[in-house]
């Protein structure tokens, strides 16, 4: 503990970095107060009671919010329309030619990428809050449906707007990744409300009925730690294929010969694919609660109720796997690396450059890509069967988060780490 605090008093003392952290404090403490500034036109209470029926989406984008989608506030949709719009785009880099251009053409190509990604967030941020207008009418104040429409839906769109200019000033001027670091926050403002519901549903549970109860909440914090555990060690892994170059002779100098390796990471989606499958298996519940809530047909019920079947489970597994695949093979291309690694010399020993050498990295690539996709399907179904089998609500202790959570926790140390080590402190990773 004393080597963690002075670890923290040298971060500290790092003019340069006390700047950045400074400025990364201002910006998230400007976040939190945007985060209870309310939209007019709209009841929050109605609001609140509408996203309850909305299900496992809406309590999903309430974390990421942290709570500023349940109290409709101008920042209620948070990051999300500028995630959706860099996988979009991100998508359309491996099938337009002209975004793979410029996808490859550096620091310029890269701002030209950006600048379409902040248009696509804008307008994807508008249809979706016009999206939750058409879907929220009821708790829309009585007035004029044009003005309220106008006001509700630019009042979220420049929220999330603002939010993405926020996020990129961190990234400038602060501490780590500036998107990132506001979906950390949301995240951990949410996490004193879940410890007072679990106090509440569990402390006195085990004061009341004995030692089972007290047995549970025991196990309950040990899964807990153990799926952090996890989650770094997975997101740590990686896969190393051992590299060779050949010695070349230019002139009076020998270049190559150096001995190198391909790191694969076990985690190459992240968290992606979580997100992909929980929008696409959430999306008919969500459906079913803001147009029928009250519905009694059967088939409604079993949608709304669905997440504690099998069939639910098997079939969020498979998503999750096969979206952790489908990204994984657009986030990597064997064929583009063994060609590069031709071109320079390179080869893996005991395989022949080219084809044979892409052949190869595609399938270490295959079998870890299985790993990672069983691994995230384990931990995003884990707290679901926690519920199950301990009756533990809430979304806030969920695969998803957790991974999140790490995620951006570890890129960010690393990030102060390297400062420390510019300055010849010793650092977190010690």
């Amino acid at each position: 503990m004393g080597g963690m605090l002075q670890t923290l008093k040298n971060a500290w003392n790092i003019k340069e970095l006390r700047k950045k952290l400074m400025f990364t404090i201002i910006m998230l403490v400007v976040f939190r107060v945007g985060s209870h500034i309310p939209v007019p036109w709209l009841n929050a209470e109605k609001f609140r009671s509408l996203i309850g029926q909305g299900g496992q989406l809406f309590g999903f984008l309430d974390i990421i919010a942290g709570g500023a989608f349940s109290n409709a506030t101008i920042f209620a949709m948070s990051i999300q329309p500028y995630i959706n719009a860099s996988i979009i785009i991100n998508l359309l880099t491996v099938a337009i030619p002209k975004l793979e251009k410029l996808a490859k053409e550096g620091e310029e190509g890269r701002k030209i990428i950006a600048q379409y990604t902040r248009y696509g967030t804008v307008i994807l941020g508008f249809l979706q809050a016009t999206a939750l207008y058409l879907g929220m009418r009821s708790a829309v104040t009585p007035g004029s449906p044009v003005l309220s429409y106008i006001t509700i839906t630019l009042s979220f769109t420049a929220g999330t707007a603002f939010l993405m200019w926020l996020g990129e000033q961190i990234t400038e001027y602060g501490i780590g990744n500036g998107i990132s670091i506001l979906i950390f926050a949301g995240i951990v403002s949410r996490a004193p409300q879940a410890v007072i519901s679990f106090v509440r549903l569990y402390i006195g549970k085990a004061f009341g009925t004995g030692i089972f109860s007290i047995i549970t909440i025991i196990l309950i914090l040990f899964v807990f730690v153990v799926v952090i555990a996890a989650v770094i060690w997975v997101q740590e892994a990686e896969r190393r294929i051992p590299i060779q170059y050949a010695k070349r002779v230019v002139g009076r100098k020998v270049y190559g010969g150096q001995n190198t390796h391909l790191p694969i990471k076990v985690n190459l989606a992240g968290v992606i694919p979580i997100i992909f499958a929980m929008s696409i298996m959430a999306f008919p519940s969500t459906i079913i609660g803001l147009i029928a809530p009250n519905s009694t047909n059967k088939f409604a019920l079993w949608l709304k109720n669905a997440q504690q079947s099998v069939l639910y489970a098997v079939l969020y597994a498979l998503l999750i796997i096969f979206f952790t695949f489908f990204y994984t093979i657009i986030q990597f291309n064997p064929v583009e690396i063994a060609n590069n690694m031709k071109k320079n010399g390179g080869f893996i020993p005991g395989i022949r450059p080219g084809k044979p050498t892409a052949d190869y990295i595609s399938k270490v690539l295959n079998r870890i890509t299985w790993f990672g996709g069983v691994f995230l399907a384990a931990i995003t179904l884990l707290p679901n069967l926690l519920g199950i089998i301990f009756k533990v609500q809430g979304i806030w202790f969920s695969g998803t988060a957790m991974l999140i959570l790490v995620g951006v926790a570890m890129d960010t140390i690393k990030q102060i780490e390297s400062y420390m080590l510019m300055r010849n402190y010793k650092g977190f990773l010690e």
